[in-house]
């Protein structure tokens, strides 16, 4: 498995691997319906299209040369201090596996001026909470609209100082 930058090529896929992943994670939380909502309007394609030309930011992909195994994706601030990580899934079928890990050390890489790294992270999450309090990650806040604005999903609020 390695990791590379993500390209218009890789959407599709990468679009299924969202609502896959989603399906597995959060059904059980908000419902199907919600979470077809939630990954049509989060996961089309014209958004993971925008995110490929976004200043600042670098759209990953795990992948072994047949199949995308997980995928992240983050962004700087302007300053380039702080950074965003706005995803990282790894297909229900490929967790636990190192990849999520191999997503996050290329981000962290991506960006060597970044000193704070933050994400959120649904609170019914265990999984993602462990995976993140294993790799540095410690909890700061919550918020009431996770990952846009006025999503109305609550999440937890996680940082993780680097260099």
């Amino acid at each position: 498995m390695f990791v590379r930058t993500a390209s218009e090529r890789d959407l599709e896929t990468i679009k299924t691997l969202l609502a896959e992943t989603w399906h597995a994670t959060y059904d059980a939380i908000y419902g199907v319906e919600r979470v077809n909502e939630i990954t049509a309007e989060w996961h089309s394609l014209a958004s993971l299209k925008a995110r490929l030309t976004r200043p600042n930011s670098e759209f990953l992909v795990a992948d072994d040369g047949k199949k995308i195994a997980g995928m992240a994706f983050a962004a700087a601030t302007s300053d380039g201090k702080a950074l965003v990580l706005h995803q990282l899934y790894v297909h229900p079928g490929n967790q636990r596996a190192g990849i999520g890990r191999l997503l996050l050390d290329e981000v962290e890489q991506s960006f060597p001026e970044a000193r704070t790294l933050r994400l959120e992270v649904e609170e019914a999450n265990a999984g993602a909470i462990a995976f993140y309090g294993a790799n540095g990650f410690v909890h700061v806040g919550a918020t009431s609209n996770c990952g846009a604005d006025q999503s109305g999903i609550p999440a937890l609020i996680f940082e993780k100082q680097l260099g």
